[in-house]
């Protein structure tokens, strides 16, 4: 029995990692040495900056966030000049980011801080997870870095940091996987260092502790780590249940005339809400008809373009192009919600990714 047993310390089962220090020490270290530092929105305590930057960061990779945050900074510096601003100035300097809702949502949250907080932001969690936009982990992330509290985070690269770590199998988006790792977050959490720790997490899941080619051995917490002790690092998490997408089809009018375009301004709700696109319809409709009941005017249909294919959370866009050259125009320079420009004027104004695209393409 002892043989035994002293045989099992030395071989432990795979399964079951070695002892080690405790877990936030080994991040904390790692990240004063080897984490990253001269992010554009570190070295500050500005919950402005850091909230700016954490709604840009929401499913966007860091090299694409640091132009439009350093463009954001220039013209609005705080969250009053933020507030003050037109949203479709907002929208014109997000365009391109994706996720349009996020613009709209920091704008309405910028309104709420100097409405209900006198332009101060709000300095807890709690408080400040109740502005438009802004999940719980956002708002520790938030409370962390600016007021140094101690709030546990759960952003996508936690998630894998923690469900690979302790072992926890399941999709991380199911209430019940969630639910454990909200719990196994909030019991790591440091007495101390809170922002560095956040940090830490944050960039051990970007740099180290990867989708799909991990450096297993360059992690600071590789000895205890469930997965990689057990083999299953390429199994954790547990990807999301295979659900087709919808699939969903629409026809964009690249109405030409005199040198411009013309856009078309998005309903304040809905897909791309507020942006500036082409004008749309179902692709079986008379595109001619369409022109003379929409617009009163009278066009000569050219050739279709490939089509465009936009991927969404919950369904698949297919973009058919179509080029219609405008013969006459109405007497009035423009419809309701629409604006003629030149092409080089409309790719600086608040466009949809494909539709910019579209654009410089021809």
């Amino acid at each position: 029995m002892v043989a035994r047993r002293a045989a099992a310390e030395r071989n432990p089962p795979k399964s079951v990692p070695p002892r080690a220090l405790p877990f936030a020490p080994r991040l904390v270290a790692w990240q004063k040495k080897h984490g990253r530092h001269d992010l554009p929105w570190q070295g500050t305590r500005d919950a402005y900056r850091i909230w700016l930057s954490e709604i840009m960061l929401q499913q966007t990779q860091v090299s694409t966030v640091i132009p439009y945050y350093e463009r954001f900074l220039a013209q609005f510096p705080d969250v009053k000049a933020l507030a003050a601003a037109p949203v479709d100035r907002v929208l014109e300097l997000w365009s391109g980011l994706g996720y349009y809702r996020r613009a709209h949502h920091l704008h309405e949250a910028a309104c709420a801080i100097v409405a209900r907080h006198g332009g101060q932001f709000p300095r807890d969690a709690e408080a400040i997870a109740t502005l438009p936009g802004v999940g719980r982990s956002t708002a520790a992330a938030i409370a962390a870095f600016a007021f140094g509290q101690r709030s546990a985070i759960l952003e996508g690269n936690v998630k894998r940091v923690l469900a690979r770590h302790r072992g926890i199998d399941g999709y991380p988006g199911a209430p019940k996987v969630q639910a454990k790792l909200w719990s196994t977050a909030e019991s790591l959490l440091p007495s101390e260092d809170i922002g560095v720790y956040t940090q830490a997490l944050m960039d051990l899941g970007s740099t180290v502790c990867t989708r799909s080619t991990p450096r297993c051995g360059t992690c600071p917490v590789a000895a205890d780590c469930v997965a990689l002790a057990s083999g299953r690092v390429a199994l954790l998490p547990s990807p999301r249940p295979v659900k087709e997408r919808p699939k969903r089809a629409i026809r964009v009018l690249l109405m030409e005339h005199a040198g411009t375009v013309l856009l078309e301004k998005r309903p304040a709700l809905g897909l791309w809400a507020g942006l500036w696109s082409l004008p749309e319809l179902d692709p079986a409709a008379d595109v001619a008809r369409h022109c003379s009941a929409r617009y009163a005017a009278t066009v000569v249909v050219g050739d279709e373009l490939d089509p465009i294919e936009h991927g969404f959370t919950h369904y698949q866009l297919t973009m058919h192009p179509q080029r219609v050259t405008v013969r006459t125009w109405p007497l009035r320079a423009e419809a309701p919600g629409t604006l003629w420009l030149t092409r080089e004027d409309a790719l600086a104004a608040a466009l949809p990714a494909p539709i910019r695209k579209l654009l410089q393409g021809i």
